[in-house]
Order: structure tokens, then sequence, then C-alpha cells
């Protein structure tokens, strides 16, 4: 008898690299499962899902569980905290608070949350430091309505970035990388040259339905985003 599904996810992947369900072999259902390891089939899904968003298994509704034939490796990304990656640089963090305000959410991110052009949001601008110089430049909106309590706390003495990893869970995500070359307005936030390049991640996140915060982030020549495979 397993003590949780966590044991059954090892057991699962010791066979899956065992060959003892080689590529491409339809495994036992999960009532079957949980029969031989005496646990509860809800107990054997959640092993199954974990197993599966690792990419080693094919899950479809009435053709069962497949071991993969071609896993697809998935990379793990976590919202990164800003002062945390300063700190291990071995530099100082710091932050500047540029604007905050309640204003209409332009078009391009109500479209990017899923919500009316024009309805009040809180806008961010930050500027985020290292050693007293820029890092990246935070542009923000969030939705307040989805925030603990309803009440924002003081983002002059934490970021936002920090606050909702610490304080706000969210159910999914989408999240975008690209190169862009920096405008005028976001070259002299990071103190370098019009048309440098820059890189650029905007990422959107909601709690059920409800988007919470829509961020785009720029940081200058030089950042390497780095993430676990």
């Amino acid at each position: 008898m397993m003590a949780g599904w966590e044991a059954v996810r090892d057991e699962v992947l010791r066979r899956i690299r065992a060959r003892v369900w080689p590529p491409g072999a339809v495994i036992p259902g999960e009532e079957a499962l949980a029969v031989e390891f005496g646990v509860a089939r809800a107990t054997v899904n959640r092993a199954l899902r974990e197993v599966a968003e690792s990419g080693l298994l094919e899950r479809r509704r009435k053709a069962g569980t497949r071991v993969a034939v071609l896993p697809v490796r998935k990379a793990t990304l976590e919202i990164p905290i800003i002062r945390q990656e300063v700190e291990a640089r071995g530099e100082r963090y710091s932050q500047r608070v540029l604007a905050e305000r309640m204003d209409p959410v332009p078009l391009a991110a109500a479209l990017r949350m899923g919500l009316a052009e024009g309805v009040d949001l809180l806008f961010l601008e930050t500027l985020h430091l290292a050693g007293g110089r820029p890092f990246a430049h935070e542009v923000r909106w969030l939705n307040p309505a989805v925030l603990p309590g309803g009440e924002l706390p003081d983002f002059r003495h934490i970021s936002a970035n920090e606050w909702l990893v610490q304080n706000v869970a969210y159910t999914i995500g989408d999240i975008a990388f690209s190169a862009e070359a920096a405008s005028p307005e976001e070259a002299l936030a990071l103190g370098i040259r019009t048309g440098d390049p820059v890189f650029v991640t905007e990422r959107v996140t909601w709690s059920g339905e409800a988007p919470i915060t829509f961020v785009r982030l720029l940081h200058g020549p030089g950042y390497r985003l780095r993430t676990m495979l």
C-alpha cells in the first residue's frame, strides 16, 4: 500500500523509465491502479496528472492513458521576484514608483486581460534598481477587485511584483517574450539609448475568470533569463 500520490507518481515514473510501460503503451486504468497500489482513485488521478504535465503521458478521454512516444519536455517557469534576482547578483535592490493612479485601461491592455476598454484599473510604473542603476522598467495594470480585502499596500515600500507573488494566487497565466528597440521613454528610464535592444516580458495572470494583472517588463542589454527543463 502506498502512502500518497507522490509515491504513486514515483512508481509510474519508474515503470516508464524501466520500459515496463514502453512508449506508446496504454497503461492500466485509474481504478485498476488504485486497487493495485491500495489507494483512492483520486490519488491515482492526481499522480497521473502530474506525470502527464511533465509530458511523459498522454491522457485522452475515452482513449485511456498512453505513454508518450515522443515526450514533450516542458520548461518550469515561475514568476521571479525582481528583488531576489538583484540580490542574487550581489547587488543592493531598490525601486522607484514613477506613477501610480487609477486610470481607464487602454485597448491593448484590455484585450490582453479580457476586459472592456475603459474599465478603471490601477496603473503602476516602477523602475527597479540594482546598486542604484536601472535594472528593469515595469508598466503594470492591476485589478483591485481581485485583491485580498480589496486593499492595496504601499507600493513605495514593497514592489507590486513581490507583493502579488506573495499574496495573490493565480490559476492561469499567459506569458510572451520578445526583443524590441527601446522607445525614447523606455530608453530614458533604463539609462540606455533610444533604439537599443531590450528584453521584453509581457505577462497576464487570472484568478478563475477574473484578470489579476497585465505587466510589461523591460530589461536592458545583457539581461539573461534562466529557467529549468
